[in-house]
């Protein structure tokens, strides 16, 4: 019988490189170099969306992608929150991850098509398992934590793996039904999880910093869509678009700024499933923001239905996902935010009924500029209450 010690030896980890819950955490330079990988990827599944309006099954599709996507990030960001030797073995095992992400980035445009995004979310998946296999002995609390993801995880990448040998149209339900047993998992084995709970400010950090990442992939398609000699509504329009997302920085990052949420993480779960909320609706604003600058390219006076549809669902669902981290951050939303916010989702459906993308754009952009200064005062403001408590 292998002891626990001697299991740590043979892996080459030891248990006092693991960081502590009360140390101090920034994002290494491994976890950034991760990052860039699943740039590729979000890009890969946002071009989904061709320059025609989709319908709502191609809307479906490819937020399931992105889901996808998400999940297999995010996994990586809870095991470096709670673990992370940052040593040799660490090292190589991630950088074989970040081979997997690349083969997820390549076969997700052609999904399901192709094999190439099963294969790669395997070898994502596969290597976050070797790793909870690393620190399984380094402690109870880590036993018990591993078995949860263990169980769960290996059951969801069965049928991942009975997706390889089915036909092309049949995958992607084995591919949803193997996310929901993963999703499933941490919520499952919340109270294992909590006894090893996150790291509060590395984990906000990581997640926030996915977050910017995705409002960059939403500028690269803004700024892809204006010609090279752009018409002067052009410019207004794509000006107008910067705005939005530039609003959304704002807010966001003063709310990640102030803390607020450092004492009430726990296990981390709620957290993260609001921003995968947050981040597919990011996604979609961008698509929306190029797609209007497209339009207005092309000489058409009015936006489709169907795209003014979305951009006010896109900024609806980041409003609602803000409403949602307020909650997470406070136990509570405050009536004066929650009627803010319900007011700010009224009048951005409400300005999604003007069809001309010169008036329709600026009003968004004016409405966000109001939005992001109103909620950033007010975040500040319960910000320093937290404090003063």
């Amino acid at each position: 019988m292998i002891r626990p010690r001697r299991l740590i030896e043979r892996w080459g980890l030891d248990p006092e490189s693991l960081p502590g819950e009360n140390e101090e955490r920034h994002a290494s330079w491994l976890e950034l170099f991760f990052d860039l990988v699943f740039v590729l990827a979000l890009a890969a599944v946002q071009n989904r969306l061709t320059d025609e309006v989709p319908d709502v099954d191609e809307i479906l599709r490819t937020a399931g992608l992105f889901v996808i996507v998400w999940w297999a990030w995010v996994g990586q960001a809870f095991y470096d929150t709670r673990f992370d030797p940052d040593d040799l073995g660490h090292r190589l095992v991630v950088l074989v991850g970040m081979i997997g992400a690349g083969i997820m980035a390549v076969g997700a445009k052609d999904a399901p098509k192709t094999l190439l995004l099963p294969i790669g979310y395997l070898v994502v998946r596969g290597t976050l398992l070797v790793l909870y296999l690393r620190v399984r002995s380094t402690g109870a609390t880590a036993r018990r934590l591993t078995t949860v993801y263990f169980v769960g995880f290996s059951a969801g990448l069965l049928f991942w793996v009975a997706s390889l040998a089915v036909p092309a149209h049949d995958r992607p339900m084995l591919w949803l039904i193997g996310l929901v047993v993963e999703v499933l998992t941490p919520w499952l084995g919340r109270r294992r999880l909590i006894q090893h709970p996150v790291h509060p400010s590395h984990l906000p950090e990581r997640i926030g910093q996915f977050t910017i990442i995705l409002l960059g992939v939403s500028l690269t398609d803004l700024i892809g869509a204006v010609p090279t000699r752009p018409s002067p509504a052009v410019v207004v329009v794509a000006i107008a678009g910067f705005l939005i997302p530039a609003s959304v920085w704002w807010v966001y990052t003063t709310f990640v700024t102030m803390g607020l949420t450092s004492s009430r993480l726990s296990a981390g779960l709620g957290y993260a499933t609001v921003h995968g909320a947050i981040g597919s609706a990011l996604l979609l604003l961008g698509w929306c923001l190029g797609q209007a600058v497209r339009e207005v390219g092309a000489g058409r006076e009015d936006l489709p239905q169907m795209l003014r549809l979305l951009l006010a669902v896109s900024l609806a669902s980041w409003m609602l996902g803000g409403l949602a981290l307020q909650r997470i951050a406070l136990g509570t939303i405050p009536p004066l935010r929650l009627g803010i916010g319900v007011v700010a989702i009224g009048l951005v459906g409400a300005a999604a009924l003007v069809p001309p993308p010169l008036a329709l754009i600026p009003l968004l952009a004016l409405l966000m500029i109001c939005y992001a200064v109103v909620v950033s005062r007010l975040i500040v403001r319960f910000g320093k209450e937290r404090i003063g408590t």
